[in-house]
């Protein structure tokens, strides 16, 4: 796999599945109940959570405790295969595997979701050129690579103050404005997506030479 499109992988991937233990832990608290539906709160009444409306999540499995456990076990998987075997032939597919198994079991919605994408991207990497980022003019692509380290450290600034950030925030220091909320998520999937392009292009620009 290439270097810049292995180290987002494994980064984003391994903040995707702290999201995802991050779920379990709060079902696993609610203890050996039945959900109302498909559709659950992870931490419902939990104050430090109120601003993300009780981290919503989805579940197949018709209890919490059993649910929170296997988002919890499922989470780590993902966290492990990210860190240490993402690079694998097939860690994307595998990636997507468990990324898919979270979002069933309770890993909440979005950390699921963007962990597929992630994956995705992931499967293209031992490719030896991405046919998007081939066929753009050379100049385009220079500037892509060059924004590569600058948009890899913002993503991660900016997902670690959508989580734990806007609930400190909220929590600690009474911060709870939604026009700042925004901001941040819409930072964050901005910066993460340009992540996809840029480290593609830098990579490119590496086996290039």
């Amino acid at each position: 796999m290439k270097k810049a499109g292995r180290k987002f992988a494994s980064t984003f991937g391994a903040i995707m599945a702290l999201a995802g233990i991050e779920h379990g832990i709060g079902e696993i608290l609610q203890g050996n109940l039945a959900p109302d539906g498909i559709m659950i709160l992870s931490w419902p009444g939990s104050e430090f959570f109120r601003n993300l409306s009780g981290e919503p999540a989805m579940t197949v499995i018709p209890n919490l405790l059993v649910t929170g456990i296997l988002a919890t076990l499922v989470s780590l998987a993902l966290l492990v295969w990210s860190l240490l075997f993402v690079h694998r032939q097939n860690g994307g597919w595998i990636m997507i595997i468990l990324s898919v198994a979270m979002l069933l079991v309770g890993g909440g919605i979005f950390p699921p979701i963007l962990a597929i994408l992630i994956g995705a991207v992931a499967t293209r990497n031992n490719t030896p050129r991405s046919p998007s980022i081939a066929g753009q003019p050379a100049g385009f692509r220079r500037f892509l690579a060059s924004l590569w380290p600058w948009t890899y450290s913002a993503s991660i600034i900016a997902w670690l103050s959508l989580l734990p950030g806007i609930p400190l925030l909220a929590y600690f220091i009474g911060v709870d404005n939604t026009v700042v909320i925004l901001v941040i998520l819409f930072f964050a999937f901005g910066t993460l997506l340009l992540n996809i392009f840029a480290s593609s292009a830098y990579d490119f620009q590496v086996r290039s030479g």
